[in-house]
Parts: structure tokens; sequence; C-alpha cells
């Protein structure tokens, strides 16, 4: 019997490109639960106890506030993904 280990895309965001790539691909969806669950990815990649002391938020209200369902407030995600290094921009769309 093959055995597989469970895919976790923490594992596999090593780089900023990689990380604009995902979250991209996760906001094209329009899906506001696969996106908080692409930054709690990202989150936990690049390490959430950081996380917690770069944002003021403590880990266990990170982990709330990114949890599919939730509803975290504008400037909490403005702070979770300014703390990543991560910049959300606009851009015009195409029809």
């Amino acid at each position: 019997m093959t055995k597989f280990t469970p895919f976790d895309a923490a594992d596999y965001l090593d780089s900023d490109e990689t990380v604009a790539a995902y979250l991209t691909a996760a906001l094209e969806e329009n899906d506001p639960d696969l996106f908080l669950t692409a930054v709690k990815d990202v989150a936990r990649a690049r390490g959430m106890s950081q996380l917690a002391k770069d944002t003021g938020l403590g880990r266990e209200s990170l982990y709330k506030a990114l949890s599919p369902g939730a509803r975290p407030r504008y400037d909490t995600i403005l702070k979770v993904v300014r703390a990543l290094g991560i910049t959300l921009t606009a851009i015009p769309q195409h029809p």
C-alpha cells in the first residue's frame, strides 16, 4: 500500500515570488475563506510566533482571524499582510 504525506502549502512558500503568486491566485477566486486560508499558509511558512510579535496580535487571535468563516477587520488583514512583507494592489479588470 502506498502512503502519502498530507499536502501543506506552507512547505512550498519559500520565496517572495511564490507567496505573491499564491495570494494572487487566492484573491482571483473571490472566496474570502480561500484567501484567509492562503494568508494563514503564508503566516505559518514565515512563522506565526514572529508574525504575532510583528503585528502586536496574539497567536491565538491570528489563528482565529485567519480561519475559514472568520470575518476579520480590514485593519487586521492589513497588519498581517504588511508584517508578512506583502503589498496588495488593485489593477483594472479587462473585458
